[in-house]
């Protein structure tokens, strides 16, 4: 598959961002729960993640309608190294302040990284580009996902945290590099301002777009139980940084098995995307016993079931979006994103309450988070079929 330079460059940012972001997303979240095993802290640290992602990601939409992705990825790169020099040196005596503390940069850097992503989206989602960049970029992240683990799980083992710390300024370094010769992606140039015409009614104007905001809340609610309590079911089995690594690593490669399944068999989306709740739904079910194989168990079926829908699910909201101009699609990006996070940032409130893997609160969780699994093959088929009716209309006008 051949790509041009700017793509190359895209895909070397993208690289040093997923190595940097799957640290963080692992031992971050490991060097937190260490201190207590408390599920409220590793929940308050990614409460305030995604708070200050869904900030940061109105603001970066808003700068890209004045300046370039360049000045995003830069404050990404920033924002990482101010997180490595907050971990390696601030040490507070209130916890959830130091928590919260960390917690502020990274939520800035995902945001302006999620706007950065949306604008590529907007500007190469319609050419030969955007698939070659997004097939490599899909290949870049589960490698990374295999070796960056067990890579960092003996860095820490050798050199401790601090050493880990210290290595990712090299990636936070290369980062800042790259981005000085990504292509100046903008909105400036568009005919009207990203946030003029922003309401609801306006950005979501037919059916096949509606349907979406519904889908959108409902997948934040199980996107965020699956992707904390994933981690929690890690570090509940095995305190050793290469068991964790190497569980990850048999996610990791679960996906891509599930992955090689879907490109051999010729099955249709909507089956796909059934059979990816279906996983995920027993994956959610599971962890009612909490014991380690099933904890294990649980993750692998989900983690499998979320690629399905993932796939699924983004392929068809994309085919939508994909029909309007740059900052139409800029705008729907934008509602699009906080829907899911107001969802994530709703069930994250929720989880503050679960103390253990058990009890009443926990079951009541699961049991929401599986209506929320269960709702989106059908908010997704009514989405494509609004929008499978409206293109034959259109055509005949």
């Amino acid at each position: 598959m051949q790509v041009t330079g700017q793509i190359k460059r895209l895909l070397m940012m993208n690289a040093a961002s997923n190595i940097i972001f799957n640290y963080i997303g692992i031992f971050i979240n490991l060097y937190i729960w260490e201190k207590n095993k408390s599920i409220f802290d590793v929940t308050w640290f990614n409460l305030i993640l995604f708070i200050l992602w869904s900030i940061a990601f109105a603001v970066g939409s808003r700068l890209l309608s004045r300046f370039t992705t360049r000045l995003l990825i830069r404050t990404v790169a920033i924002s990482g190294a101010l997180t490595f020099i907050l971990l390696s040196f601030l040490e507070l005596d209130n916890r959830l302040l130091w928590i919260t503390i960390i917690a502020i940069p990274i939520g800035i850097m995902w945001g302006f990284y999620a706007s950065a992503q949306n604008i590529t989206l907007c500007v190469f989602g319609k050419g030969k580009d955007f698939e070659g960049y997004f097939s490599v970029a899909s290949i870049i992240g589960q490698v990374i996902s295999i070796i960056n683990p067990i890579a960092f799980a003996f860095i820490i083992r050798w050199v401790g945290y601090s050493g880990s710390f210290l290595l990712m300024f090299l990636f936070v370094a290369i980062l800042l590099t790259v981005s000085f010769f990504i292509p100046p992606i903008t909105l400036a140039k568009e005919p009207e301002p990203l946030f003029r015409n922003m309401r609801f009614s306006q950005v979501f104007s037919y059916t096949s777009l509606r349907w979406m905001a519904p889908s959108c809340l409902a997948a934040g609610v199980f996107l965020q139980f699956q992707g904390l309590f994933a981690l929690i079911y890690t570090f509940s089995v095995s305190s050793d940084k290469l068991v964790i690594a190497l569980l990850n690593v048999m996610y990791a490669s679960s996906t891509i098995i599930a992955m090689m399944l879907y490109r051999r068999l010729k099955t249709g989306e909507g089956v796909w995307l059934m059979i990816g709740m279906l996983f995920i739904s027993a994956g959610f079910l599971l962890p009612l016993m909490p014991r380690a194989p099933l904890l294990v168990a649980s993750n692998i079926l989900t983690t499998v079931g979320m690629f399905y829908f993932g796939t699924v699910w983004n392929t068809r909201q994309f085919r939508v979006i994909s029909k309007h101009t740059a900052i139409e699609q800029a705008r729907i990006l934008l509602w699009r994103e906080w829907f899911l996070n107001i969802a994530r940032i709703t069930m994250l409130v929720l989880i503050l309450f679960v103390k253990e893997l058990s009890g009443a609160v926990f079951v009541t969780l699961i049991a929401f988070a599986l209506v929320c699994a269960l709702s989106i093959p059908l908010f997704s088929r009514n989405s494509s079929a609004a929008f499978d009716q409206k293109q034959p209309a259109e055509r005949s006008l």
